[in-house]
């Protein structure tokens, strides 16, 4: 669905914004069944726990970087309407996606309690500007039901923490949980927030409990001091060359690809590209 504007200009207000079902039936479904290339089935998981060691090892244990082993999943970050929410939020057509995450957590792994921080410290050298120019899109697409119980993130609203300077990026332990607000929502829904809010981790609060998000994340091409991910060292993990072969000009654009019409483009480049990613339409760029 087409994010309504109502929603963007939430997350400059109160920070975050959450929207039910944005993802379309089909995509959600092909999305959830590629999890399972990658992760253990929640059934799996807690039919033996001790099978699985490295979800317990820390709380990023279950991240996994882009690109997937399956177009059902490498699909999602690119989906249209999410683009479309990323350029009317930055105001831009000129977008940068520039981290891609998949993250798996099961009750009872690891203690996923976390106090209040502000996101922008690993994406941003410098700070973000109070009057909320120049900001990034960060969100979280939930690709399972997150209810109170399956440890949901938990956002404070700007209103609460507008006093604090943003050279202050943790806050202590306990602080602001009156304030907090839990984000939950049925599978396909999407949280976007922005990287100077502070938000948590919170613990499951039952057993055998799952949560399968994508944070995905956009930001205006050209500022040399926002990012995260540098896509051409992803270039050799499987996935890649599907994803570039399956997407559209305006997909590719977001990493970084050549426009149509660039320099980059003449014979040898073409012919070459093509050898290296066998399948690939080439056409919009050899007008």
């Amino acid at each position: 669905m087409r994010i309504p504007d109502e929603n963007l200009a939430e997350v400059f207000d109160r920070g975050f914004t959450v929207v039910e079902g944005f993802l379309d039936k089909d995509t959600l479904n092909a999305a959830q069944d590629a999890l399972w290339e990658i992760y253990p089935r929640p059934e799996a998981y807690f039919a033996d726990p001790d099978a699985h060691p490295k979800f317990a090892r820390s709380q990023f244990a279950g991240l996994r970087f882009f690109p997937y082993p399956s177009w059902g999943l490498n699909r999602v970050p690119v989906y249209p309407d999410l683009i479309d929410a990323a350029e009317r939020f930055l105001q831009t057509t000129e977008i940068d996606c520039y981290k891609i995450e998949l993250w798996a957590k099961y009750s009872g792994a690891i203690d996923y309690d976390q106090h209040h921080h502000r996101d922008y410290e690993n994406h941003t050298i410098v700070v973000p500007r109070a009057d909320q120019s120049m900001p990034q899109m960060t969100c979280f697409i939930l690709l399972s039901d997150v209810t109170e119980l399956d440890g949901p993130t938990k956002a404070v609203p700007l209103e609460k923490t507008r006093h604090i300077p943003l050279g202050i990026t943790q806050t202590q332990m306990g602080d602001f949980f009156d304030d907090e607000v839990a984000v939950t929502g049925p599978a396909g829904s999407i949280l976007i927030y922005k990287t100077d809010v502070f938000h948590r981790g919170s613990n499951f609060k039952a057993p055998g409990r799952s949560r399968f998000v994508m944070p995905v994340d956009f930001k205006p091409r050209g500022w040399r001091w926002q990012g995260k991910l540098a896509w051409p060292d992803r270039t050799l993990n499987p996935g890649w060359k599907e994803a570039m072969v399956n997407m559209t000009p305006r997909q590719r654009d977001l990493f970084g690809w050549p426009p149509a019409g660039d320099p980059y483009w003449n014979d040898q480049t073409l012919s070459d590209v093509a050898l290296r990613y066998p399948g690939i339409d080439l056409t919009p760029y050899g007008a």
